[in-house]
């Protein structure tokens, strides 16, 4: 009698969890899984220096049971947003889309103030960010908008996507919250060219974006401020990144060991926006190396995942999911690494904060139900579908 390995699900169950399993990427769900684990191991080595800033807090892991419970209703949204259908991802999003712009035109009224800024709205014993919901939910109903109009049947699906970018940029500029803004414009811009806009098109809306830029400077003091800091940072007090520099070169190769982190003491924010910071002083340039490879892998995998796909829609909008959640790592790690101005952007999957775990959950979940393998969905050997042209 042989003993062998008995798969969870058999090839031939045809049950939706049975199928969920088989046609899920779980390369890519492996990867979110293990940001988040990641993430939770952080939690572990910051908390205990970040309730220095709050002496309401007597619990050394406060953040990290909070951080566990983040984590684990992530990870229940993003398994659940990956059952869907491409329609029922559409329907998801539209609803997400609607009520996070409902919640963030009512913020300058019931809205928190934090650091001179309204972004949250307080639930009791959270608060929710509903920009974070609005990301991934404003670029699967543009790749929507855009894929209706590619079909010839006058549906004017690039104005309509463009009014509500436009309406989702103004509500974030109110708050304001420029690092969101920049974030949601190259994503949407990416989502556009990939769409198939003209190239001239695509010059006249980056010619915009500069323009967008410039006034943004000249509007808002706290930008002028941060690039100043950024551009001359022995005259600008820079103590914010400056700790989080020394704290990651302290690192060096493999860290000061769990718990030896003596530089995070003084990084403020060290478990939201600075969290890699503590990753690369307590475990080292290895473990930097391993979350960025992890981001990495699921950017390339997904994308090479999202070009196969036959549907124009699901095409667009799972490779616009992809690059949001590459690109606010790469921003976030760059600011630690004093490559960019500051920024208060999270770390997908690590920093602390209810409303990021969710919103990435919920990101990952649109993209792994875009790319599941189902009939038609990846034709071997099939080329891409000809695009129409946008515009004229």
């Amino acid at each position: 009698m042989t003993h062998g390995y008995t798969p969870a699900f058999s090839r031939n169950d045809q049950g939706p969890i049975a199928k969920w399993f088989w046609t899920v990427d779980r390369g890519l769900l492996g990867a979110a899984l293990g940001l988040m684990g990641l993430g939770v191991a952080l939690s572990f080595a910051s908390s205990p220096a970040a309730i220095l800033a709050d002496e309401s807090i007597t619990d050394p892991f406060h953040y990290s049971w909070r951080m566990i419970i983040w984590a684990s209703m992530g990870l229940g949204i993003m398994l659940t947003t990956s059952l869907l259908s491409p329609r029922g991802v559409r329907r998801i999003a539209v609803l997400a889309l609607c009520g996070a712009l409902l919640v963030m035109a009512m913020l300058p009224f019931i809205g928190d103030t934090v650091k001179g800024a309204a972004r949250w709205i307080n639930l009791g014993p959270f608060s929710l960010q509903p920009s974070e919901f609005a990301k991934p939910a404003l670029i699967v109903f543009a790749a929507w908008m855009f894929a209706e109009t590619q079909k010839g049947q006058g549906v004017p699906g690039v104005s309509i996507a463009f009014g509500f970018y436009a309406a989702t940029v103004f509500l974030l500029l109110i708050q304001p919250d420029i690092g969101q803004t920049l974030l949601i414009t190259t994503t949407f811009m990416a989502v556009f060219f990939m769409a198939g806009v003209p190239l001239k098109w695509m010059a006249v809306l980056g010619g915009m974006v500069l323009a967008g830029m410039f006034s943004i400077y000249f509007l808002f003091e706290h930008v002028r401020v941060r690039l100043a800091k950024f551009i001359s940072p022995g005259v600008e007090d820079t103590h914010q990144v400056d700790r989080a520099s020394e704290a990651i070169r302290a690192g060096g190769l493999v860290g000061r060991g769990v718990g030896e982190g003596v530089m995070k003491r003084h990084v403020p924010d060290l478990h939201t926006d600075f969290i890699y910071s503590v990753g690369a002083e307590e475990f080292g340039l290895v473990l930097s190396l391993t979350m960025i490879g992890l981001y990495a892998f699921i950017v390339l995998r997904g994308m090479s995942r999202a070009m196969k796909l036959n549907d124009p829609f699901e095409q667009t909008a799972a490779a616009g999911l992809f690059i949001l959640i590459g690109l606010q790592a790469c921003i976030n790690v760059a600011v630690n690494l004093n490559l960019i101005p500051t920024k208060g952007m999270t770390l997908p999957f690590i920093s602390y904060g209810g409303s990021s775990m969710l919103a990435m959950g919920l990101t990952m979940g649109f993209a792994l139900a875009l790319t599941r393998r189902r009939p038609g969905a990846y034709e071997p050997g099939a080329s891409l579908p000809q695009r129409r042209r946008l515009l004229p």
